[in-house]
C-alpha cells in the first residue's frame, strides 16, 4: 500500500487517506472512501486541486472487501453480515439466539496482525436483531497471504461464532419440597415465568411433588413423556451432593449426572443431568431470585439445545462471579 498525493482529476478508484470536510466543517468524504468519478466532480466543484490518497499494490486487498470475506466464513446459525464504514464488518442475530463462541479460535485471529473480532459473551442469549460481532481491518488494505491465513482457521478448524436459535422452546418444572410440592411453586413460579420470559420460554408442563426420591423420580419420568426441551427441578432445599435425594432421583429415572457443582457465585450448588438428549437442571435458590445467578449462563444454551458439558460448566469459573 503506498499513500501519495495526486491531482483530483486522477484519484477516481483510490482510497482516501484522510477525512475530507467542507469548509463549514461538515463531513464531505469519510476516510477509507474509494473515491468514484461522482466524487471527483464534488472535490473539483468544492475547489480541490489535490487529495491524499493511497493505492493497493499488488497481492493486497482492500479493507471492506477484506472483512466481508472474514465475515462471511467465522460464523454459522441464525446469523447475517452488515458491511459498515472504514474497514468494518458487523454479524447480527436473525432470530432469538444463544451465542457460542470458540475462544481459542477467536484468540487466534485476534493475534494476527491484520484484524480483530469483538463478540458477545460464550452461552450469552442474543435477541433477533442484536449485533453479536466486530470484524475490523487495518487501515485500507491487507496483505493477500495475511487474509489467507486468517480465513484458514475457520475453513481448517470450524466456525468461530454459532447462533443457535432459540425456536419454540418447551420447558418441563418440576417444584419440589419436603413439606409440600405446591409450596416450592407458590414461592418460585412468578420468578420463573420472569425469567424463562425474557429468553422467549414459558412453562409449558408444570409438576409440583413432596422432596422424596420415589416421588420426584416418578414426576421426572411423568415429564420425560412430553419430550420438552429441558426438565428445571425447582427445589426448596440445597443439595449436599449428587447422592442427595434430587441428584438418587434423577439417576433412579435412567438419566447420568453430567455435572454437581457449578464455578458460579450465585448458583455454584447447580446439578446438570441428562436422560437422553433431554437435560434436568437442578439449581436450589436461583429460582426464588431475579438477580443474575448460574441460570442466567446455562439456560440460554439448553433452551438452544446445546448439550452443555461438565468440561464447559467447569470452565465457567473465570468471570463466573457474578454479584
Amino acid at each position: 500500500m503506498r499513500a501519495q498525493t495526486v491531482d483530483v482529476k486522477i484519484s477516481a478508484g483510490r482510497v482516501l487517506c484522510c477525512t475530507i470536510f467542507r469548509p463549514g466543517g461538515k463531513k464531505l468524504l469519510a476516510k477509507g472512501h474509494v473515491l468514484s468519478d461522482e466524487d471527483v466532480r464534488v472535490l473539483e466543484t468544492e475547489g480541490m486541486e489535490q487529495v491524499w490518497v493511497t493505492e493497493l499494490e499488488a497481492g493486497e486487498v482492500g479493507e471492506d472487501d477484506a472483512v466481508l470475506q472474514v465475515a462471511t466464513r467465522i460464523g454459522c446459525g441464525s446469523m447475517e453480515v452488515r458491511a459498515a464504514a472504514g474497514g468494518r464488518a458487523n454479524l447480527y442475530a436473525t432470530a432469538d439466539c444463544c451465542l457460542l463462541v470458540d475462544d481459542d479460535l477467536l484468540k487466534q485471529i485476534n493475534c494476527t496482525a491484520s484484524m480483530v473480532i469483538a463478540t458477545g459473551q460464550n452461552f450469552s442469549f442474543v435477541p433477533a436483531g442484536e449485533r453479536i460481532a466486530t470484524i475490523k481491518s487495518t487501515p485500507f488494505a491487507v496483505s493477500g497471504a495475511e487474509l489467507e491465513a486468517i480465513t484458514s482457521i475457520p475453513a481448517e478448524r470450524g466456525h468461530i461464532l454459532q447462533a443457535r436459535p432459540i425456536q419454540d422452546p418447551q420447558v418441563a418444572v418440576l417444584y419440589t419440597d419436603p413439606v409440600h410440592g405446591d409450596r416450592a411453586r407458590q414461592l418460585f413460579e412468578n420468578i420463573m415465568r420472569q425469567r424463562l420470559g425474557g429468553l422467549g420460554a414459558q412453562p409449558n408442563f408444570v409438576l409440583s411433588a413432596l422432596e422424596d426420591e420415589n416421588a420426584v423420580s416418578r414426576a421426572l419420568q411423568h415429564l420425560m413423556r412430553a419430550r420438552p426441551t429441558l426438565i428445571v427441578v425447582a427445589s426448596t432445599t440445597a443439595p449436599q451432593g449428587p447422592e442427595d435425594m434430587v441428584g438418587r432421583a434423577i439417576l433412579r429415572m435412567g438419566a447420568t449426572l453430567e455435572r454437581f457443582l457449578a464455578p458460579v457465585e450465585p448458583g455454584s450448588l447447580m446439578m446438570l443431568g441428562y436422560k437422553d438428549d433431554i437435560p434436568i437442571l437442578s439449581a436450589p435458590g436461583c429460582y426464588r431470585s431475579t438477580k443474575k445467578n448460574v441460570l442466567d449462563i446455562v439456560l440460554p444454551p439448553l433452551l438452544a439445545r446445546y448439550r452443555l458439558s461438565g468440561w464447559e460448566v467447569a470452565a465457567l469459573g473465570h468471570g463466573g462471579l457474578l454479584g
